[in-house]
């Protein structure tokens, strides 16, 4: 008998997860799999982050921690914010949690009641719109396309706001399409939302020192709205520390406050010997970030030019993130043999199937006519897989 609850039964698994399951399985029976479907560095731990963990080990440190964090690493997400992005925040504003996936989990469920709106631009990260689900509130998307480099527009906001609306999530820079927003145009955006005190935003910064633009602009640095952001962050992508599970909400302390009750209920602190090492990441040597960062821009650079060598690509250049995220329309009613692509999710499979690479159909991040490209894998991997991606999409008809 299936007694799984409405709640649950209304979620979609997610697709990017689901692609990577699939490119595995594929794996497992001798097929040679490039995946560019997983959102994550392709770099090992820096060493003096694992030497932290290591002694921290050796310290004992192996009892449950506080809820919001140990309070060294509270702090030293204070010093991160205040020397990096001019903020000032107190500990007791901040929650560390099980990643930033969690952290934007808990905003969400402490924010959103039934029939609360949460404005959401698309593309979007796919889990957005199934946490709103979660808290039985109303996703209300804005949808920008590559023609605006995937980034919405003051009137687009302002037009979306209503008096449902409780939340904006703003992604910069963005998974899934690697844009940026300017200072200006987050002025912008932020002068809007001065107008409508009761809008909260959730500023998901996860991707902040993966940028080619030379320095990272936050919504939050605008004193008309300050006092109502909260911005999530984490050290998976900085620091190539996406298994270690660490992010962390600053926030309004009347939020930061609902969201330590709430974890408090369902998972308690996050792990002693992570966070241990997450204050290693944010206090100790930072050249680590930009070596990698420069990585991912050479990789970015060569992706971006080889993908628009293929004939019905159309290609932005991204400014941030490992993302590419081309509109691929032009396939859709295309053939090969008895297999016929109707939408981005078709294209992804037969790329699998065909191609041998695994990427991600653009339907699950609110925009059906792209493909999602992770472009954080080797330079040999990216050449090789943008050629078996043309030579597959040739055989289209």
């Amino acid at each position: 008998m299936n007694q799984i609850s409405e709640r649950l039964a209304s979620l979609s698994p997610s697709e990017t997860l689901a692609m990577s399951q699939k490119s595995n399985e594929l794996k497992t029976q001798g097929i040679d799999i490039i995946n560019l479907s997983v959102g994550e560095p392709d770099f090992n731990t820096p060493d003096h982050i694992k030497a932290a963990a290591k002694k921290a080990i050796d310290d004992n440190f192996s009892f449950y921690s506080p809820v919001p964090g140990y309070m060294d690493l509270r702090k030293a997400i204070c010093a991160k914010l205040k020397n990096e992005n001019a903020l000032e925040f107190t500990p007791d504003q901040i929650v560390v949690s099980n990643g930033a996936k969690q952290s934007i989990c808990n905003a969400i469920l402490s924010l959103i009641d039934p029939e609360d709106e949460v404005i959401i631009p698309a593309p979007y990260w796919v889990s957005y719109v199934e946490m709103v689900k979660l808290a039985e509130g109303k996703s209300v998307i804005i949808t920008a396309g590559i023609d605006q480099d995937f980034k919405i527009t003051p009137a687009q906001l302002e037009a979306a706001i209503t008096p449902k609306t409780k939340a904006l999530i703003l992604c910069s820079p963005s998974n899934p399409t690697g844009s940026v927003y300017s200072k200006d145009e987050l002025k912008a955006l932020a002068d809007v939302l001065a107008k409508y005190p009761r809008v909260i935003v959730l500023a998901d910064e996860i991707y902040e020192h993966i940028n080619y633009i030379g320095g990272h602009q936050s919504i939050a640095q605008f004193e008309n709205i300050r006092d109502r952001v909260a911005i999530i962050n984490g050290v998976s992508k900085a620091y190539a520390m996406t298994g270690w599970r660490i992010g962390f909400i600053a926030a309004p302390l009347w939020l930061a406050k609902a969201c330590n009750k709430l974890q408090s209920q369902y998972t308690s602190g996050p792990s002693s010997i992570a966070q241990k090492a997450s204050v290693a990441a944010f206090a100790g040597d930072q050249s680590c970030v930009g070596e990698m960062r420069k990585a991912f821009e050479r990789r970015r650079n060569l992706v971006v030019d080889l993908a628009k060598q293929i004939p019905g690509f159309k290609v932005n250049v991204p400014q941030g993130a490992f993302y590419l995220f081309p509109e691929v329309s032009y396939y859709f009613g295309k053939s090969f043999g008895d297999r016929k692509i109707e939408n981005a999710a078709d294209l992804a499979m037969f790329l699998l199937e065909e191609g041998h690479v695994a990427t991600v159909g653009g339907a699950a991040f609110g925009t059906p006519e792209c493909l999602r490209f992770s472009y954080a894998t080797s330079d040999e991997n990216l050449v090789e897989a943008l050629r078996r991606i043309k030579e597959a999409l040739a055989k289209l008809k």
